[in-house]
């Protein structure tokens, strides 16, 4: 035995030259790498395919069916769904606006049917049923005022949409119609006129029943009422003396409408329009 303690023993390899900086990267890099993997992500959820063409058709013939049967919340369900499934390119999308805005009209929703009208008329202007969108908006403002005698506010957002229809698009078929809805509103608004006056004339109220019924011959001379309020300033005229107002109605009278009811007993002549 040597001197020494224990067994002879080799003397230990040396370390090559950079093993330190070798083992300390392959440890960082697995910290990292342990650091990284955390919690296993989600799986995505594949986005949806956007609808082919027979899809898309084949829900326009449903929506249109129920459309036509005045299923009104479904058809507007399926109309909606497609505004989604089409491109916003497609010129089918204004068609489908068209149709949806009816839809609020069928289920009385007349302030939402004007609003989705009037969007077909102003972001699709060129397109074939803009002036038909402007019709219809103007129709859904006037079914909002059915009475004369209540406040006329939709009437006049009517008749100024209707305007605005025979403006832009003279020429169409929806203008002439139009005309014909402005025509319809101006009676109601002289019988709005006509009923204010009367009350007036109930309290003996001259001055004041003459305002009501002078605005009424003014605005709207080619109504059904306005030979009467003619006949009712006469009655009005006589009533407070007003001798030259009253030659000035009667001979206007005699001039426009001489054969309406009433008129010749009225305003028989220069003499009859001087008694009282």
């Amino acid at each position: 035995m040597s001197g020494t303690l224990g067994p002879d023993l080799p003397p230990p390899h040396p370390r090559p030259r950079g093993a330190a900086r070798t083992i300390g990267a392959l440890a960082a890099g697995l910290a990292l790498a342990a650091c990284g993997r955390g919690p296993k992500p989600e799986p995505v959820t594949p986005i949806a395919q956007v609808a082919s063409r027979a899809q898309v058709e084949s829900l326009w013939r449903d929506a249109n069916r129920e459309f036509r049967r005045g299923k009104w919340s479904k058809a507007l369900i399926q109309y909606e769904r497609l505004t989604l499934e089409l491109p916003a390119s497609d010129p089918l999308q204004v068609e489908v606006r068209f149709r949806i805005a009816e839809c609020y009209f069928g289920q009385k929703e007349q302030l939402q049917a004007a609003r989705e009208f009037r969007r077909v008329s102003d972001e699709s202007p060129n397109h074939p049923l803009a002036p038909q969108a402007l019709l219809r908006a103007g129709d859904a403002y006037a079914d909002l005022w059915r009475r004369p005698e209540l406040d006329d506010t939709y009437g006049k957002t009517a008749v100024a949409t209707y305007r605005e229809l025979v403006s832009r698009y003279p020429d169409s078929k929806a203008a002439a119609r139009a005309q014909a809805r402005i025509a319809d509103l101006e009676e109601m608004f002289a019988v709005k006129e006509f009923k204010a006056a009367q009350y007036y004339l109930r309290l003996k109220a001259w001055d004041s029943a003459i305002l009501y019924l002078k605005d009424l011959v003014a605005s709207y001379p080619r109504t059904r009422t306005a030979p009467l309020a003619l006949l009712k300033l006469v009655e009005a005229y006589r009533r407070i003396g007003y001798q030259e107002d009253l030659r000035e109605t009667c001979g206007y009278i005699r001039r426009f409408h001489a054969k309406y009811p009433g008129a010749a007993e009225a305003c028989p002549g220069p003499a009859g329009e001087q008694g009282g």
